[in-house]
């Protein structure tokens, strides 16, 4: 079963039991806390543990590499050296880039999945004939890892990760995002994360909250982070 993400604490609360019960249809021998740890799962990436105000904070951002070209100021056509009739050669498209590590929003990223379809669906007008929408093409291999000179390199095993929080937020037809049913997400989703913490405690389910795993999660990396401190003193 593919669980809905919702953007909203209201829907999530009003659609809980409706989505449990369609849970229980599919998984015969599962318990409300197997439901419980998947929602946790799904919900997860977008949190972080607050170490000064010990609780969880919404954190909805991704690492992503903001690729280039080498020696990019001498890329054009009068230093192009595999040229044909002044056009680029095939080969030209498929030169490396280099790339350095950037972190941006997850409204960023849905914006920038939003262009490369819209992208695509602009191209192939004729072909497409207005069939599909932007549903039909958000994990489309070729699409989202197409690369047309400098931006960002998506990583698709990395965009998997990202499909429930784009098929929730990304409208079907249009080519800018929504501003504010982002903020809606950013305020819900540490209410939506404290609901399901709140039922895991209720059965006794500690271990398996949201604030229990990110708070262990936190204390490793800074743990970690002395060690390769003292290592390098």
């Amino acid at each position: 079963m593919e669980l809905p993400f919702y953007l909203s604490f209201t829907e999530f609360e009003n659609q809980y039991y409706n989505n449990l019960e369609r849970w229980f249809e599919q998984y015969h021998n599962t318990s409300e806390i197997d439901y419980l740890k998947s929602l946790a799962e799904l919900y997860s990436p977008y949190l972080y543990y607050n170490f000064a105000n010990d609780r969880l904070q919404a954190e909805a951002s991704i690492q992503i590499k903001d690729c280039f070209f080498p020696n990019h100021d001498k890329f054009g056509i009068s230093f192009c050296t595999q040229c044909e009739n002044g056009k680029p050669a095939k080969a030209v498209k498929g030169m490396n880039h280099i790339f350095e590590w950037k972190t941006i929003t997850m409204m960023e990223y849905a914006q920038h999945i939003l262009d490369k379809i819209n992208g695509f669906l602009l191209k192939n007008d004729e072909v497409l004939n207005g069939q599909g929408n932007i549903m039909d093409f958000v994990n489309d291999y070729g699409i989202i890892t197409g690369r047309e000179g400098a931006g960002y390199c998506i990583n698709y095993n990395q965009h998997q990760s990202t499909i429930p929080f784009l098929k929730a937020y990304l409208p079907y037809y249009g080519r800018t995002v929504d501003m504010a049913k982002y903020r809606d997400f950013l305020f819900s989703i540490v209410q939506i994360a404290e609901c399901i913490d709140q039922k895991l405690k209720s059965v006794q389910a500690f271990e398996h909250t949201i604030y229990n795993k990110l708070k262990s999660e936190a204390k490793f990396k800074v743990q970690m982070n002395r060690q390769f401190l003292t290592i390098c003193n």
